[in-house]
């Protein structure tokens, strides 16, 4: 079952949270869709100022855009776990939502060249209009859950009030620590909300909606190692440019295997108390990954020739957000899994070797320094298999 029966309009009421056989439903996955055009532009636009080899400073507007496509995306997917009705108000509000993702898409260039975020807030807002009337009408339908749905409306409400004061009232100036200030007050909401009483999401549901997002994001390195060698291909076949490619698929090929060897539906389900842990450390889990599919489109340009960018700083593109991601997934799952499958001992050293390996570019290039990142996952997917399958048998053993 992936949703109700469809109907014109039904009550909306808490979804139960061991609901058999709960998966994304297709109104979910198009909803998806639109996030891949947000992080496709924003992977675009960072993986342009890498080859330009100006990046570094466009690591705050990368990182305050990444926050409201996550966030976005992160207050639908929680929502509909528990409150899913998949009539056609609910969708109505949903093709709102993703309007509201699809106007901050196209802000995001704006963002990178002169800070201006009106449309992006705009298209903010447009999300959260929907993501407020759907809980209004929570509040409205299921009279249990209406303590929380009321500080969720009203929390959410207030904070977006604050972000378009900070969009049309304050300096520019003020861009940096009003946007910290106003994204830990997002962060606190769902706290303040779940205080009377918690949503009933379904930890399963949950665990393969993360995993969805995350392969949207390793999509996009896909894309951008695809760009890259087709941008390449102008200049002429070299070896170090094919090397590269093959190297970035191996890398994400590791990273998306390392990912989902780590039961997290199960995890969530057992410590639903910490899914906030496990929930939150996820954003630097996809800023990481999508970052990774710039750096790759980047190194790419490098290996090609056609890139201002140096080898070193080339492979600092690629090592950075692996040894992030590395440490990231291990960090996330470490609170809710007792014997996680992803190892400290293991990922902790390789992000070291992962991050120290990009000074070796002056002797090896571009090309080499990606074929060794790309080795230093592979033995970390070994490792972590041998030590999984040694656990299973240790387990199944009379």
């Amino acid at each position: 079952m992936t949703s109700p029966a469809f109907r014109l309009r039904t009550r909306m009421t808490a979804r139960a949270t061991d609901e058999a056989h709960r998966v994304s439903s297709p109104l979910e996955l198009l909803f998806d869709l639109t996030f891949v055009v947000a992080v496709g532009k924003l992977a675009a636009e960072l993986a342009a100022h890498l080859e330009s080899g100006t990046a570094v400073a466009y690591l705050a507007p990368y990182v305050m855009v990444f926050f409201a496509i996550w966030w976005a995306w992160m207050n639908f997917t929680w929502f509909a776990s528990a409150y899913d009705t998949d009539d056609v108000p609910y969708r109505i509000l949903t093709l709102v939502q993703m309007a509201g993702v699809l106007v901050l898409a196209a802000g995001v260039p704006a963002a990178f060249a002169g800070n201006d975020y009106l449309l992006i807030t705009i298209g903010y807002l447009v999300m959260r209009i929907g993501l407020v009337a759907q809980w209004v009408r929570a509040a409205v339908e299921h009279p249990e859950g209406r303590p929380t749905a009321v500080r969720y409306a009203v929390g959410i409400s207030v904070v977006q009030l604050a972000w378009a004061i900070r969009a049309f009232l304050l300096p520019v100036s003020w861009g940096a620590w009003t946007f910290i200030v106003l994204a830990v007050a997002e962060l606190c909401v769902p706290f303040l909300a779940e205080r009377t009483g918690r949503t009933n999401w379904h930890a399963h549901h949950v665990a393969e909606r993360y995993g969805l997002f995350t392969i949207i994001v390793l999509g996009e390195s896909v894309l951008a190692i695809s760009n890259g060698v087709a941008t390449g291909l102008g200049h002429g076949v070299s070896w170090p440019l094919v090397i590269v490619a093959l190297a970035g698929l191996v890398i994400l090929f590791a990273l998306w295997w390392l990912y989902y060897l780590e039961p997290a539906g199960e995890a969530l389900e057992n410590n639903r108390a910490r899914s906030y842990l496990w929930g939150y450390s996820h954003y630097a889990v996809f800023v990481a990954l999508a970052a990774l599919g710039a750096g790759l489109e980047a190194a790419v340009a490098s290996a090609g020739g056609h890139s201002e960018l140096e080898p070193t700083a080339a492979g600092f593109a690629i090592g950075i957000p692996v040894a992030v991601f590395l440490i990231v997934l291990w960090a996330a799952h470490a609170p809710i899994v007792e014997r996680p499958v992803v190892r400290a001992d293991v990922v902790i050293p390789a992000a070291v070797v992962v991050l120290l390996l990009p000074l070796v570019a002056p002797g090896v290039g571009v090309a080499g320094v990606a074929a060794l990142i790309a080795l230093a996952c592979v033995a970390v997917i070994a490792v972590t298999v041998l030590v999984k399958l040694r656990r299973t048998r240790i387990r199944l053993a009379p």
